[in-house]
Formats: structure tokens, sequence, C-alpha cells
């Protein structure tokens, strides 16, 4: 009970700590929660609006959808790394709000498309300015926060999202039926102009109060002792900061850490296909025998990340309370994948049953906070750049892979079954369950390794005090 007790109240091994961490989360919390939330209800209002009058209105075809969706991913991939490494040269207080409104403003600009091909060129901007949020803010927090600390606020921010996929149904629903038809525009368009409207306090926000990094920081509510309890409570890296040189980049292409945890976020992304790519409503929208209002379509899914949400805070309190076993999540969504995708396989028959194991894969979206958390734990004591790096190639590479799965095995034109997906899906999960046991050996004797060092530097520090000096 006691041990239960310590977790719910951190930050008390210091003086001056936990109202430290109280603050840290309040102003951090609050802003990435926040930008998050917006990052994905502008992401995700494609597939709200597509299901919503502008299949219809732009006459879509075929798999013109999934197109746009891997115009976007190729976007955001290219925008990954050198988003993370513009926040050693740009504060994180005026990067990230200039990025928000930058993909606010292209979000507005969304309602006056006439073609699926404009909506292609504007998602690849918008893919852009979206890639500095999720990388950057895991960059961030794993900053701040201690590795008894990171799993939650990771589960948190990853939440955050999903209800920005969630409330993005209801908010669709709501302006379909209040808006839709005002000032001539369909209820889809006022969608986009809604949704980048929010944007803009957020990014406000953030440039008046976010606090940058430890080092870096100087916003007026931490004062000068609790900025160095702040450099204090994460161990400085192992390495002086590398420069952007062929030396660095030698350093991690020849690192483990770099393989190791980029292919774990490309095959675990994979596992989140059913979500990411909205099957739900697409089996809706094709169903075979029944029809589906608009409220429905919107509405039903929702159901989806809502069990992302529980399931992303529970897995990620729980692996920071079992002191950071974030490899049993990766046994937890092999297991999910392999079972809801025989379900849909197998239960043609059963709208319920499908719709069953549709909610239930939301529940891989756990992966998110607990692989990242994993991620910054293992990379604690290397290099700072190399951290930042590392972060933010696993999602590059999830978004490469991603640009074409989701054609190849999920595109609109497979629905109500998609049978192809779930044979993917399977694999996914098979290799997904194998590489986290390799993945768990080869942190653990580097933990080893790094432990055995320790005790050796120590040894000679000892040895080395304990001789007398001469006369």
């Amino acid at each position: 009970m006691g041990k239960v007790k310590d977790y719910l109240r951190p930050g008390e091994g210091l003086p001056g700590e936990r109202a430290l961490v109280q603050k840290l989360d309040f102003f951090i919390l609050t802003f990435c929660c926040l930008m998050y939330f917006s990052n994905y209800l502008d992401r995700s209002n494609l597939a709200n609006a597509y299901v919503s009058g502008m299949r219809e209105e732009l006459s879509f075809v075929g798999n013109q959808l999934n197109q746009i969706n891997t115009v976007f991913t190729v976007g955001y991939i290219l925008g990954q790394v050198p988003s993370n490494l513009a926040l050693y040269y740009i504060r994180p207080r005026i990067f990230f709000p200039a990025m928000m409104l930058v993909w606010g403003g292209l979000t507005m600009v969304t309602a006056s498309v006439q073609s699926p091909q404009s909506i292609m060129a504007i998602r690849f901007f918008l893919g852009l300015a979206e890639s500095s949020t999720f990388v950057g803010t895991h960059y961030i927090l794993g900053s701040w926060y201690t590795e008894r600390e990171l799993g939650k606020r990771s589960g948190i921010f990853t939440a955050s999202g999903l209800a920005g996929t969630m409330i993005g149904g209801f908010i669709q629903t709501g302006i379909h039926s209040s808006l839709n038809g005002r000032s001539g525009l369909s209820g889809w368009r006022w969608l986009f102009i809604i949704d980048g409207i929010i944007t803009l306090p957020i990014a406000i926000y953030g440039f008046l109060l976010f606090p940058d990094t430890p080092t870096t920081t100087r916003v007026p509510y931490l004062n000068a002792v609790e900025r160095r309890l702040a450099v204090s409570r994460v161990p400085p890296p192992s390495h002086k900061r590398s420069p952007l040189s062929l030396s660095f980049l030698k350093e991690v292409l020849t690192s483990w850490y770099w393989y190791g945890f980029v292919v774990l976020w490309i095959i675990a992304g994979e596992t989140e296909s059913f979500s990411t790519n909205a099957l739900l409503a697409l089996y809706m929208k094709s169903h075979p025998t029944r029809r589906y209002t608009v409220a429905q379509l919107n509405n039903y899914p929702t159901g989806v990340p809502a069990v992302g949400i529980i399931s992303t805070i529970f897995w990620a309190t729980l692996t920071d309370f079992m002191g950071g076993k974030r490899y049993l999540v990766g046994y937890f969504i092999a297991i999910t994948g392999i079972v809801t995708s025989v379900m849909i396989l197998t239960l043609h028959g059963s709208t319920a049953s499908i719709f069953g194991a549709y909610y239930w894969a939301g529940s891989v979206y756990a992966c998110q906070a607990t692989f990242f958390a994993w991620a910054n734990d293992a990379l604690r004591y290397e290099d700072d750049m190399l951290r930042a790096v590392v972060i933010a190639s696993m999602n590059m590479g999830s978004n490469a892979v991603n640009a074409w799965w989701s054609i190849v095995f999920y595109s609109a034109n497979f629905a109500p079954w998609f049978t192809r997906g779930m044979w993917a899906m399977i694999g996914c999960s098979i290799a997904l369950a194998l590489w986290t046991t390799g993945l768990l050996y080869m942190t653990a004797r580097s933990e080893r390794r790094r432990e055995a060092e320790a005790v050796q530097r120590n040894s000679e520090d000892a040895r080395s005090d304990s001789v007398p000096e001469k006369a």
C-alpha cells in the first residue's frame, strides 16, 4: 500500500520536488495535450467529413481517400527528424505554436476545396506542420520527467489525441445538424473552419507559458531553485551533444537503439491500422444489409478511441508502477491483434461481434505512450541528440511504411470485410511479439553493462580517495 501511495504522490524525494512536478504537469501537459487534441481533431476530421457528405459533393472515386491520407503521410514523414532537430535551435515555446498556426490555417482553407486533388495538396503541407507535435512532445517529456513519472505523462498526452478523434465525431454530428447549409456551406465545410479556429487560442497559450527545456527555460513561474532542481532530476547524457555531421550520422546508423526502436514502432504502428484507417466507419458505410444515418456514422466509431484512451492510461500507469516494464504492452497488443482479426474474418454474419472486435482493437493505442516512454527510458543516459533522432525516426519509419501499407491492405474499396488487412494484422501481431522479446534482451543487456560500469567507476574513485597524499 505504501508503494501505491508513493506512486500516486510523486516528487517527494527532494525538497520542493513535488511542487515542481505539479507545475510541470499543469503547464507542460495542458499545452501538449491541447496541442495534440487539436492536431488529431484536424487530422481525423477528414474521415468524419468523408462520411458526412464530402464524398458525394466532391465526387470521390475508388481509393482517393486513401491517396489523400498517403499524401498527408508523406509530408508527415518528411517533417519528423527536421522537426525534432529544430527544437535544438528554435525554442519549443516558439516552434510549437508557430506550427499550430500553420496547420490551423491550412485546416480552415480546406473548407474552400472543390476537388479531391485540392485536398491532397493541402494535406501534404498539413502533414509537414503536424509532424512536429507527436515526436517533439515525447522528446520534451523525456527531458523533464523521471523514469518513474514518464509513462503516465506520455499516456495522458497520447490519450488527448484519441480524445480529439473521439470528440471529432460528436462535433461533426453537431455541426451537420445545426450548420449544414448555413451561409451556403455544407456541414463538413463548417467542420474544417471550426477545427481550425480551435487551434488559435491554444497556440497563444503555448507561446506565453510553455517552459521549453530544463536548461533553457525562462518562464516566470519557475524560480531559480526550481530550475536547478529540474536539471538535477534528469541525469545528464553520458556523451556531449553531437554536432550535425557525418560522424553523428554514423553514430546513429550504427546504434542498435536506432534499429531496435524504429523497427519496433514500424510493426506496432501497423497494429493500429484498424483505428487509424477508420475501418469501423467504412464498414458501416459499406454494410451489405444495413444503412446508417450520418449521426450513427460519426458517433458509433467514437467507441474505438474511447477504448484506446482507457487502455492507454491503464497500461502507461501500470508500467510506471511496475518499474518501467513497457514490453508487457507488446505481448498484450500481439494477442489483441490476432484475436480481433480472427473475429472479423470468421464472424461476417454477426454485426455486433464485428463492432465488438473493432472496439477491442482500439486498445492497441496503448503502445504509443508505452513504446515511446520505453525509448526515452533506454536512451536516458545516451547522447541527447541521439535520443531526439531515434524518437523522430520511430514515427518517421512507421509512417513511411503506413504510406503504402494502408493502400495495399486497407483501401476504402476493400470495405466492408478488409480480408487482406486481417491477415496482415495477424502477421504484424506475431512479428511484434518476437521483436519485443529481442528488444527486451538488448535493453536489459545495456542496463546491466551500464550498472557494471558505474560500479567500476565508483570502485576506482574509492581507491583513488583512499591513497594518502605524499608529504
